[in-house]
């Protein structure tokens, strides 16, 4: 039995859902977003909550069950509060800068590195140092943190690069003379 698929996903004031078929949309203060689960689940929606039922005892059915909850939560989550990533830049001479659209990372390459946000996402550089990437959709906030990451990822020796806010950098030793 799956303890995350049998809790109701509660819709706070302010947000509402609307089922199609196996789609449900959410609509909230921050926008509107949809998820279609697979035909191994039944959907409702009934005094505030949106219920899911798996639709059998397969394995897939009960995959699907927690999973597709999980997802209708993070709808309701993304509209009402939205999802935020920080990073942090460490290392000499690196720094960001917003320049319209366009992050300006400065990462000790030869070149300036030029990361347009794309539609959804909203990036701000509060300091030269921090990246705030913010959205309602989970997975793109977090895909577009982990893009300006790949950058120049933390290095284990001196922890220079862009790490995320509360990510921990293990730490080695130089070697010795």
């Amino acid at each position: 039995m799956s303890r995350i698929g049998k809790k109701p996903v509660d819709l706070p004031s302010g947000v509402s859902a609307t089922q199609a078929g196996q789609t449900v949309e959410v609509k909230g203060p921050k926008g509107t977003r949809s998820f279609t689960a697979t035909d191994d689940v039944t959907i409702t929606i009934e005094d505030n909550q949106v219920k899911v039922e798996p639709r059998g005892k397969s394995k897939r059915a009960r995959q699907q069950w927690g999973m597709s909850r999980t997802q209708i939560a993070n709808l309701v989550t993304g509209v009402t509060e939205g999802f935020k990533k920080e990073l942090e830049i460490n290392g000499v001479g690196y720094r960001a800068q917003m320049q319209g659209n366009t992050l300006k990372l400065n990462l000790g390459y030869s070149h300036d590195v030029d990361y347009v946000a794309p539609e959804g996402v909203t990036i701000t550089a509060p300091k030269q140092t921090e990246i705030t990437v913010e959205g309602i959709d989970q997975q793109q906030v977090g895909q577009v943190a982990a893009e300006i990451r790949a950058w120049r990822g933390p290095e284990p020796y001196k922890g220079k690069g862009i790490k995320y806010k509360d990510e921990y950098i293990f730490r080695k030793e130089g070697k010795k003379k």
